[in-house]
């Protein structure tokens, strides 16, 4: 795809509404609507602007607070089904997800819907998302999803009080027929200031056992640690496989629990590497719409380019000087000069949440940590 032209993934913060409280929410998400949200003419607006982008078109992925406590959920995916822009859902494990709400989803041409788990037990996930029995709840609703057709991937954030569980978690989705597993590594926005991040080293670690892991018929896939790929590629070229990579790569004791506690549960490896290799960051092939309208590079980026009540969302994609350069790798320090500038980039989102910069270093990658930077080119903005 050529990401100058359009993006791949646009995320719509439908509401700030959510039954939740979860305490890393990057949206600080809220029991009611707010009244500054996107009216319904608004949004089909934005499936207009989609429909009309290059193809293949992109993807409008509904998402919140709670996208199921929009009323006009089922008109705006109806719409968007008669322009054929695809939609696809990240509702909050609640009683709106219902059995009624999937049919008529399902109907609509909805395909693809998204859950959170963030531990492999039910205390460690509902520490963080605040309601008793929601673990359970979780996992029937992949099942109910499942019931209704829906492919289901599950977003478990990392940080420092579940990353042990990892091999666990890994283990649970195999089991439970999870198609998908995209690990967002926390970044401090949000409610996510309160929240301890894994150590600066155990990143290498968690990348290298993600490889291990999406060796078991399910995709797995990073956000905001594009530095996955780097370290998938690493392991593609290795002469001999053989090597333990704990020992070839220098890792740390949070591998090696990981990669045992995985093999002691599932076994040898199954499939090759499932792991995307589309060259995707914050503000490159992804855009994210605000509640309000606003629009950022990214969920995670909150560094506002404009409002779709302005102008439409692919204007403001293509023609932003800050996503212009995202998208050319113009990055500063060790982003700059780095071999994986395309196809990584790093973490915009990190860069931005530890400088102010969203074109500096990304502070997480362990990568040329002894090169000596070259000179920085100003940014944009």
């Amino acid at each position: 795809m050529d990401f100058d032209r359009a993006p791949r993934l646009v995320f719509w913060e439908t509401t700030k509404a959510c039954p939740l409280a979860c305490v890393h929410c990057r949206a600080t998400a809220q029991r009611d609507r707010a009244p500054d949200e996107l009216t319904t003419e608004e949004g089909k607006a934005i499936i207009d602007d989609l429909a009309a982008a290059p193809r293949p078109t992109p993807v409008l992925i509904l998402t919140g607070g709670d996208c199921l406590q929009r009323p006009d959920l089922g008109e705006l995916t109806e719409y968007a089904k008669t322009l054929d822009v695809p939609v696809a859902i990240s509702p909050s494990v609640s009683p709106s997800l219902s059995a009624a709400t999937l049919s008529m989803l399902r109907a609509n041409g909805v395909r693809n819907a998204s859950l959170s788990l963030d531990g492999a037990i039910a205390e460690t996930h509902e520490q963080i998302r605040q309601v008793p029995g929601h673990f359970a709840d979780t996992i029937r609703a992949i099942s109910l999803l499942q019931e209704h057709g829906f492919a289901v991937q599950i977003n478990s954030a990392v940080m420092a009080q579940n990353v042990r569980e990892l091999a666990d978690i890994a283990t649970l989705l195999v089991r439970n027929g999870v198609r998908t597993w995209e690990v967002f590594f926390l970044i401090a926005v949000g409610r996510g200031h309160a929240i301890a991040e894994i150590e600066s080293h155990e990143y290498e670690d968690v990348c290298h056992f993600l490889v291990d892991a999406a060796q078991y018929g399910m995709t797995v896939r990073t956000v905001e640690a594009p530095f996955f790929r780097r370290v998938r590629d690493w392991r593609a070229r290795r002469p001999d496989s053989s090597i333990d990579p704990a020992v070839e790569f220098r890792l740390g004791p949070l591998y090696r629990d990981l990669h045992a506690r995985l093999r002691e549960q599932m076994g040898e490896p199954t499939s090759r590497v499932l792991a995307p290799t589309v060259a995707t960051r914050d503000g490159k092939g992804i855009v994210f719409v605000g509640h309000d309208g606003r629009v950022y590079p990214a969920g995670f980026l909150p560094l506002p380019l404009g409002s779709v009540r302005d102008k439409g969302v692919l204007e403001i994609y293509r023609d932003d000087p800050v996503l212009k350069a995202i998208r050319s790798a113009e990055f500063h320090g060790r982003c700059g000069h780095c071999e994986y500038a395309d196809e990584c980039g790093g973490s915009r989102a990190r860069a931005y949440a530890a400088t102010g910069d969203p074109l500096a270093d990304d502070p997480a990658c362990q990568h040329l940590r002894c090169a000596t930077p070259r000179v920085e080119a100003s940014s944009p903005r």
